[in-house]
């Protein structure tokens, strides 16, 4: 079992109801969308064939409880599901970032999957796979990143039918550099429901354009 990974390295979870947490993260290579606002452009090339057992070693020798396997798109391997169920296997809280194009069902019950829906000014929401919604469980988490308020109302009414907000975690990102948090923040107050401003802490810690932290 082997996989193309783009880079691994220790940091801080950026995004995510984990925020702040020390994490082995692990970049997968490829990706089969192309956002507008994408900031891991050089994650889409090929990157270094590594074995499962490689991977979860490694993790394992970084000292940390967390680890997020990320992309990319992750799921576009078809070993993914075993790097995720090994890591699982190995003690680790996992965490998988997925773009939401692929089918989230069937992975690993003890994987927290944080799941996208791509807004329309991503360019990519006719890829969304609303399918995922029906599974997602209260372990799981689903992100919208947003550049304007048409976007921020495109994905409410796109997942009020679930009541998504009562179910599981739902983060509201704005694009960086393009949306104003408090302009997100005030629109998630109107709405009155419980929606969580999710900022990319990383790129405030270091310059948005770092690698490996």
């Amino acid at each position: 079992m082997s996989l193309l990974v783009c880079e691994t390295f220790v940091s801080i979870l950026g995004e995510s109801s984990c925020v702040g947490l020390p994490a082995f993260f692990i970049r997968l290579s490829g990706c089969n969308l192309r956002c507008r606002y994408c900031d891991t452009i050089y994650a889409y090339g090929d990157g270094q064939e590594r074995t499962v057992a490689s991977l979860v070693a490694e993790a394992q020798a970084s000292g940390m409880q967390y680890t997020l396997v990320t992309g990319g798109e992750p799921l576009l391997q078809a070993d993914c599901p075993d790097l995720l169920k090994a890591l699982a296997d190995g003690g680790f809280t996992v965490l998988l970032e997925t773009n939401g194009s692929r089918p989230i069902h069937g992975l690993d019950q003890r994987v927290h999957r944080i799941v996208d829906l791509k807004c329309p000014s991503s360019g990519m929401a006719a890829h969304n796979y609303l399918k995922n919604l029906d599974d997602l469980t209260p372990r799981d988490e689903l992100k919208c990143v947003v550049s304007d308020h048409r976007d921020f109302d495109w994905a409410l009414t796109t997942i009020r039918p679930w009541q998504s907000w009562e179910r599981h975690p739902v983060l509201f990102s704005p694009v960086f550099g393009v949306l104003p948090p408090a302009k997100l923040a005030a629109w998630i107050l109107a709405t009155r429901l419980p929606l969580r401003l999710n900022l990319q802490i990383h790129k405030y810690i270091w310059h948005p354009e770092a690698r490996g932290v």
